[in-house]
């Protein structure tokens, strides 16, 4: 579809995320894990501009290749506005044009970022005037990570990830993020670990110990203090992850030789989030890893939530 210059159009803007804590306990009665993790919105955004439409569509554009992506209402944005005319009543459509800089399949939470960010745009563009508590029941309906894409900053997530509560967070962390050519299936990395699991003794792993976040990455969190904090990265799913796509390893190895204070993947992977100590050692890392012939970004957190943009 074509929008026609001077339409009217609402910008609305939401962040990408790392996990700086994830652990994962017992699948529960919904198929879903009981997850324990902190989260951190950080500077990589999906910016979404609604049109009004009499139909549903999408269209891509950004600094990643989108192509290998679905425009059809398999998309989670496109869901994200279907559920918003529904529960609502609204009779119209919308074309989303989505300016995307998260990594597709990285493990950073692009596609939460993008429907977070069309229920703020639609919701604006058709006046259906929903509280914010309404848009996170629903962002919860689409997705896990859905809600922290709207609110932003950092916070602890539990059950799915989607019930949360604020962190005091201060300052700000420089990261350098390695991405890569390929995707992760998050399913396919939740049942790696499940294999994994079920191929050692339950005393390692007791299923039904509820998981929680270490006091001490809280504490480095409160501080603002990156070397406290790159001793309390951890991530229970980048095992299998690494199991699935070994390669990832020696990224994480030069990461570690070129300066960063840790690595760890993000999510489900396949990003690398590097926590450095400074600007203008995330800029050393960078050049390092960018000369290894790595796609290198680098990233700043915490930063705000979902909110509309005033062009």
């Amino acid at each position: 579809m074509i929008t026609p210059a001077g339409s009217q159009v609402v910008h609305a803007r939401a962040p990408g995320k790392i996990n700086v804590f994830l652990k994962v306990g017992a699948v529960m009665d919904d198929g879903y894990h009981d997850l324990a993790t902190a989260f951190q919105a950080v500077s990589l955004s999906e910016d979404v501009r609604a049109y009004p439409a009499d139909d549903f569509s999408v269209q891509f554009t950004g600094s990643i290749d989108t192509s290998g992506l679905a425009v059809d209402g398999s998309n989670l944005a496109i869901k994200a506005a279907r559920l918003l005319a529904r529960k609502t009543g609204f009779r119209g459509g919308v074309h989303l044009e989505i300016e995307k800089h998260v990594p597709i399949a990285g493990g950073m939470g692009g596609g939460s970022a993008d429907a977070a960010a069309t229920l703020l745009a639609c919701d604006a563009l058709w006046g259906t005037a929903a509280s914010k508590d309404e848009l996170l029941e629903l962002g919860a309906q689409l997705g896990a990570d859905v809600p922290f894409a709207f609110t932003g900053g950092t916070a602890i997530g539990t059950g799915r990830g989607d019930q949360l509560s604020p962190a005091l967070a201060k300052g700000k962390f420089q990261w350098v993020l390695a991405i890569a050519d390929f995707g992760m299936s998050t399913p396919a990395v939740y049942k790696e670990l499940d294999r994994h699991r079920t191929r050692h003794a339950q005393d390692i792993f007791p299923a039904q110990r509820q998981p929680t976040v270490d006091a001490n990455v809280l504490q480095a969190l409160r501080a603002g203090d990156a070397v406290m904090l790159a001793e309390s990265l951890y991530n229970d799913l980048q095992a299998p992850a690494l199991h699935l796509a070994p390669g990832l390893g020696k990224v994480l190895q030069l990461g570690e030789e070129n300066g960063a204070l840790a690595g760890i993947l993000s999510g489900s992977g396949p990003t690398v989030a590097f926590l450095v100590a400074d600007a203008d050692s995330a800029l050393e890392l960078q050049v390092a890893l960018s000369a290894a012939r790595l796609r290198v970004v680098r990233a700043t957190g915490p930063v705000r939530g979902a909110r509309l943009i005033h062009d």
